[in-house]
């Protein structure tokens, strides 16, 4: 009698070992999906991070436009389609007239408010399908989707007169403004660097009047 129940608590104690086995076992299912789940918004955060970290890399530091890399890499993107499907595209290319005029003479503040004046026309007045870009300094460029020659060369000359009837205001002083632009189109035949250098020189074929 006495051994019986000296065994008793062993038994009960292996009871409540059972019972908290099996409380602690419940629990895992739900830490492990509150784990995932943590784990999940961690990837998505950090992948939100990175788009914005990527977008940013390809903005103009200045403008809300394409920087050159990005802009590149959209036009190689265009080329290949072309070259694909054989759609023609265009690319205009163009820079402000007497830009260091406007900074020599009003200030460089000027010189950033005309860049910004511009680049706010050039958007408001393409596609959502066309993609803007600050080559450098004063040049910008556009691709055109789904443009043949005379459509890039329309845009190009309605893309000057609007830049002429647009005068930048600054500090009560009224700039005009104008810019020289040359146009082409392509299929995919030339690699981006050839029909920038083409553009480019339709540009200044342009300028020299």
């Amino acid at each position: 009698m006495k051994m019986r129940g000296q065994g008793q608590p062993e038994k009960s104690a292996a009871g409540s070992d059972s019972q908290a086995g099996n409380v602690a076992a419940s629990g895992e299912p739900q830490a492990l999906a509150a784990e995932n789940l943590r784990l999940r918004d961690e990837i998505d955060r950090l992948r939100a991070q990175l788009m914005a970290a990527e977008a940013l890399a390809d903005r103009d530091t200045l403008l809300p436009l394409l920087n050159r890399r990005a802009f590149l890499r959209e036009l190689n993107r265009v080329v290949a389609y072309a070259r694909r499907y054989g759609e023609a595209a265009g690319l205009v290319y163009f820079d402000i007239d007497n830009f260091k005029f406007v900074n020599d003479t009003y200030g460089h503040a000027a010189g950033d408010e005309v860049l910004k004046h511009l680049a706010t026309a050039i958007i408001e007045n393409v596609r959502e399908t066309d993609v803007v870009g600050r080559m450098g300094g004063d040049e910008f460029a556009v691709i055109l989707a789904r443009s043949d020659e005379e459509t890039a060369h329309a845009k190009a000359r309605s893309m000057a007169a609007m830049i002429a009837e647009r005068p930048l205001v600054f500090e009560g002083v009224e700039i005009p403004l104008s810019i020289s632009v040359g146009a082409i189109s392509f299929t995919g035949e030339e690699e981006p660097a050839a029909m920038l250098a083409r553009a480019d020189l339709a540009m200044y074929r342009d300028k020299r009047g």
